[in-house]
């Protein structure tokens, strides 16, 4: 399980240091794919195989699938990192998730996210009010 917050700088190569914590979580090969919510996904070999299996179940048939489908495997990249650590990220992936120097990189459970920093917090701020409201949705119907 990935968990935790850390920032760190996106470099002139666009190489992102990935924490020590998190690193043989991954492997030697993740992917990095395009995220919701204007961020990435970077997922171990597991929980990507996890994913592609959920996704070979939907109907080719049905528009939302498709589209879904075509967006998430298009954009993702198979990464690996270098000896201190960082992972070079796909301009598209850069652009899509509008990094700019200061990125942050979360655990979410079955991945890890990684987000422009001034993103994540606006990100926070504007659900801060809301988390009570949608922790008690979420959780109606499940004993804890």
């Amino acid at each position: 399980m990935f968990m935790g917050q850390y920032q760190h700088s996106l470099d002139e190569k666009n190489r992102l240091i990935i924490p020590a914590k998190f690193r043989n979580e991954l492997g030697s090969n993740f992917i990095i794919t395009r995220g919701l919510e204007n961020c990435l996904y970077v997922y171990d070999q597991k929980n990507w195989n996890l994913i592609v299996d959920k996704l070979n179940t939907l109907p080719f048939t049905k528009k939302d699938a498709r589209i879904f489908i075509r967006s998430f495997f298009s954009t993702a990249t198979e990464c690996e990192l270098d000896k201190q650590g960082r992972v070079n990220i796909a301009s598209h992936l850069i652009t899509h998730a509008k990094l700019n120097k200061e990125c942050v990189i979360i655990g979410a459970n079955d991945r890890l996210e990684i987000w422009d920093k001034q993103a994540w917090e606006e990100f926070l701020n504007t659900n801060a009010q809301k988390l009570e409201d949608i922790a008690e949705n979420l959780f109606m119907e499940v004993d804890l």
